[in-house]
């Protein structure tokens, strides 16, 4: 239904219309040369008169954005004409979820006017893609995670990241995460440990106590047997088969992966073999689940919103879909084997060494973990900035987030990298792959030795 103008609601949505646009041009939504809609579509869009609109687009054209041109209409400026200039930000698919990007992005060009951001989305970054990127010169700056960077450093190839500065405001556990050879060559920017996320009001209504550091997967099953519902709600769900869950398991029931003389992966008779066969009684112990190849993420979040499934394991990036509902929630540490240990994800931001903006990627990476980037992700999502100072930041909060949302805190101790399970990038890819045939049934135990012994790499780790 078209809105009509209301001079009660004319200065809003004025300012929502300059707003929208500014933000598109400034972030590449509404590329350099083209023209916006006309003044009458655009007063039909925001619910303003004519005369309105084109006092808006006099905003966009004084901050040099935009150029009226008579009986042709409203073009967006090309930066370089003025003196500005572009640089390419590489995005995965999560990051504009898990930070609200696009507003960090208007917040820097207010500082850097000169320098116009545009956003590349990536919807997967394999090596070879984020290589080929940046070989190219397509990217300035990339988002990259700890796979990620551990992908180049495994391949030899991080002489292609810009060394960038340490800064000892973040977390010294995520710069050291991202640093090799002594020099730190991804800037961490968010992180987030995996962590146990529950319906508050199941656990009330079951009389049951809610999760604390003390469980173990045994308590865990337990409660899930008790909240579960049949025809109405699952218990428990965790798709342990996608890497990082099954990272957690593995490495809390069987530590490391062991290596024959050669340098190979070596599994028959391990602990690690044990883990592997308790990861797969799991789908056993909870015929609820689908089958395990099935990618339930999306569905499981959307039925734990629904109050389908009572307890997930999560982390605090998915929160962000949960902060804006009413659902009473919280989060509590991950169940473990005895010894706490949960997954660290981290994300940072790498410049390209061949970019030929060099100093303004940096600049926008050094804004990226500034005070204001960082107090703005911890006010208005759920992710965990770098910066301590931002992370543990305690003030008024309109939005709905978990009681316990300083956990990540107190559990820091427990935190642990995939790489603490004695392995290389490109081995971990392997594994799972095979894994998930072997969870599903596909293969047995002995396939699965003879597979990832036989491929794995010759070149033994250092720890």
């Amino acid at each position: 239904m078209e809105r009509k103008p209301s001079r009660k609601t004319f200065r809003p949505r004025l300012d929502e219309m300059i707003t929208s646009i500014r933000n598109n041009i400034i972030t590449g939504n509404i590329e350099p040369g083209k023209f916006l809609p006309s003044e009458k579509q655009l007063a039909e869009q925001f619910g303003l008169s004519v005369p309105s609109v084109r006092k808006g687009l006099s905003v966009l054209a004084n901050e040099s954005l935009i150029v009226k041109k008579p009986k042709i209409g409203s073009q967006v400026v090309d930066p370089a004409e003025k003196g500005a200039i572009t640089i390419r930000l590489g995005l995965t698919s999560t990051i504009p979820d898990d930070v609200n990007i696009h507003q960090l992005i208007v917040l820097f060009h207010r500082k850097h006017p000169n320098i116009r951001i545009q956003v590349v989305k990536l919807p997967g970054l394999t090596y070879d893609q984020a290589k080929s990127h940046l070989d190219g010169g397509m990217l300035d700056v990339l988002t990259m995670n700890y796979n990620h960077f551990r992908a180049f450093a495994d391949a030899g190839r991080l002489d292609e990241i810009e060394p960038l500065a340490r800064n000892e405001a973040l977390y010294p556990f995520l710069s050291d995460a991202f640093t090799e050879d002594g020099e730190l060559r991804v800037q961490p920017f968010v992180f987030s440990p995996i962590i146990l996320c529950y319906n508050r009001s199941h656990f009330v209504q079951q009389g049951l106590q809610e999760p604390d550091s003390s469980w173990d997967w045994k308590r865990l099953f337990e409660c899930a047997a008790a909240l579960d519902i049949p025809d109405e709600r699952i218990g428990f769900h965790c798709y342990f088969s996608t890497a990082n869950r099954a990272c957690l398991l593995l490495m809390q029931k069987g530590k490391a992966f062991e290596r024959s003389e050669d340098g190979r992966l070596k599994l028959g008779g391990t602990e690690m073999m044990e883990a592997i066969r308790y990861s797969r009684e799991i789908y056993k112990k909870i015929p609820s689940l689908p089958n395990s190849l099935m990618d339930w993420d999306n569905v499981k979040l959307d039925m734990f919103r629904q109050g389908k499934v009572s307890m997930m394991i999560t982390s605090y990036f998915v929160l962000n879909f949960l902060h804006h509902s009413d659902l009473n929630y919280d989060i509590a540490p991950v169940p473990h084997f005895g010894e706490p240990l949960t997954i660290l994800l981290a994300i940072g931001m790498a410049v390209n060494r061949q970019s030929k903006h060099k100093e303004a990627a940096c600049k926008l990476v050094d804004f990226m973990i500034s005070p204001t980037a960082q107090q703005y992700i911890r006010e208005h999502t759920c992710s965990l900035p770098a910066r301590v100072n931002s992370a543990e930041w305690s003030g008024p909060d309109t939005s709905n987030r978990p009681s316990r949302f300083t956990l990540f805190r107190e559990i820091i101790p427990s935190f642990r990298l995939f790489t603490d399970l004695n392995i290389r990038e490109d081995e971990y890819n392997l594994l799972f792959k095979e894994l998930r045939l072997y969870w599903a049934g596909l293969i047995n135990e002995e396939t699965l030795s003879s597979r990832i012994e036989s491929n794995s790499s010759m070149n033994v780790l250092e720890k």
